[in-house]
């Protein structure tokens, strides 16, 4: 961890770090493989692996090599432009005193607000929030939000803590980022991620409106609230739902048909799961939904399978019941989680943590294609090594895209105050009437009340939001796919230079003042 006077840890201290400041990382090696995976993951690299951070930046440097956009600018779109490192006391309920870490790393405000979800975990540090930070940059370029990257964290286990004490660590954060310019609806917007929900956005979003009171923008300061709060709907399932879309679509190039063998179907796809948290449930129940069998999922404390699919929503309901796969009676319980992810399927799905599949283990893996649902699940190494071996994998960047692009339509719903679809919906409606009634006059038929109410039925807000977010994945995907063709280059190297273009193209056009 970087120690120096800029962040020291002092009780109330706050600093807005350089770019530069952040050069020294320790990179210990973490223990057995194994370990890694079946526990909560640690931020130091695996042995012979580079750190979360600078995986990033080989990634980067990849897709940098295929993009025609100029060496200063490169660096500059490499570079983060600030960091916020917090630390604060709280009062616990037995009376003593606890100082919190926190940080928030504004990677790139070529285009402002910058957005970046908020997670709470005992493994946050510096570089795992500047590597997700630079994550999100690339991301929203990709799929065209038009936002700049950012991450938050605070270095905290929540399950440790009762509501009353989460909710204090959660609003005094908060408090930080006011009065460090950190949030805002024309700054920074934060979301949910990893260890918060819709809860914890609920108490970002008073805590902020209680110091800008004046700011009839102040619900879109945060996104990921609840609907009663400003949230949007199908939100909470549009992660899962855009890596859904993802899978769909480039199961239906050919290219990938020819490479995988798999028919371009998502009907008796054989997929196993990493995860079953937001990302892995949803991600599993649109694929079930749609005809895949979900074989196996992996899980920290355990995994479970059943080679003729499992019944998503009972294995939910179970573990919801026992926080455990144990003891599911529609499946056969695997203690050893790490070997599910090398079980013959289609289809591997990481959608838990960073660098679960790696140089130890990406020779084992038997899948036919893997979709990053996760950050960075996959490193360098490992990446390389599916390649070689002819397995495609389809990005984080690209495939996880789902949450930021819905959060984009709720920051619009918070700045036009209006629900999607309140303005329209009775107008669609009465226009198909009436030309369903004149259809029906020509036909000389009627239909029945329930295939009328299909037909006409105007969008409602999720409608319009499912809607969006599938052209989003449709277009940033045919666009990942055109450049991976044209370069003859793999899909993630394809998206980082298509947001690399994307990024320089509006700093450069901009003239980015100051710099000469």
């Amino acid at each position: 961890m970087l120690r120096s006077s800029a962040i020291a840890a002092r009780a109330g201290a706050a600093s807005l770090l350089p770019r530069a400041a952040t050069a020294a990382r320790a990179t210990s090696a973490c223990g057995a493989t194994a370990q890694l995976l079946s526990a909560r993951r640690s931020n130091h690299s695996l042995k012979g692996e580079p750190n979360f951070l600078q995986s990033v930046e080989i990634f980067f440097a990849r897709g940098a090599k295929h993009s025609s956009v100029r060496p200063e600018t490169l660096e500059h779109i490499k570079r983060t432009d600030g960091i916020l490192s917090v630390t604060f006391p709280i009062e616990m309920p037995d009376g003593s005193v606890e100082i919190i870490q926190g940080y928030r790393a504004q990677h790139s405000r070529h285009r402002t607000p910058v957005k970046g979800g908020i997670r709470y975990s005992a493994d946050v540090d510096l570089q795992e929030v500047e590597a997700l930070a630079s994550l999100m940059t690339f991301k929203n370029a990709v799929v065209d939000v038009p936002f700049g990257g950012a991450k938050g964290g605070i270095k905290i286990d929540p399950k440790k803590y009762d509501e009353r004490t989460l909710e204090r660590i959660t609003r005094r954060f908060t408090l930080e980022l006011c009065q460090k310019n950190f949030i805002g609806p024309g700054i920074d917007v934060p979301a949910p991620d990893m260890g918060t929900s819709g809860r914890e956005m609920s108490w970002i979003f008073d805590t902020y409106r209680q110091f800008h009171p004046n700011d009839v923008n102040a619900a879109a300061c945060v996104t990921g609230k609840p609907i009663p709060q400003g949230g949007v709907r199908g939100r909470n399932e549009a992660t899962g739902l855009g890596v859904y879309y993802g899978v769909r679509e480039f199961l239906g190039y050919e290219e990938i048909q020819k490479q995988t063998g798999l028919n371009g179907k998502i009907k008796d796809l054989r997929v196993v799961i990493q995860g079953f948290g937001n990302v892995g449930y949803w991600a599993a129940r649109f694929l079930s939904t749609n005809g895949a069998k979900i074989i196996g999922i992996a899980e920290y404390n355990g995994g479970v399978y059943n080679d003729d699919g499992l019944d998503i929503e009972a294995l939910l309901a179970h573990r919801q019941a026992t926080k455990t796969f144990d003891g599911f009676a529609g499946g056969v319980f695997v203690q050893d989680s790490v070997s599910l992810l090398e079980k013959e399927c289609d289809l591997l799905i990481p959608a838990a943590l960073e660098q679960q599949i790696h140089v130890h283990n990406a020779p084992n893996i038997k899948a036919k294609l893997v979709a990053e649902a996760a950050n960075g699940p996959v490193t360098p190494a490992a990446h390389d090594i599916l390649i070689k071996r002819g397995i495609p994998v389809l990005p984080d960047l690209l495939l996880n895209a789902g949450g930021v692009t819905v959060s984009y339509f709720e920051w619009l719903k918070n700045l036009s105050h209006v629900r999607f679809g309140r303005m329209n919906k009775r107008w669609d409606e009465q226009g198909k009437t009436k030309l369903l009634d004149l259809v029906e006059d020509v036909a000389g038929r009627q239909l029945s009340p329930i295939e009328r109410r299909q037909v006409v039925h105007g969008a409602e807000e999720h409608d319009l939001v499912y809607s969006g977010l599938e052209d989003t994945m449709i277009v940033a995907c045919g666009e990942t796919r055109a450049t991976a063709l044209r370069k003859g280059i793999d899909h993630r190297t394809a998206a980082i230079s298509n947001a690399i273009s994307k990024i320089a193209i509006t700093y450069e056009g901009s003239g980015m003042i100051f710099m000469k």
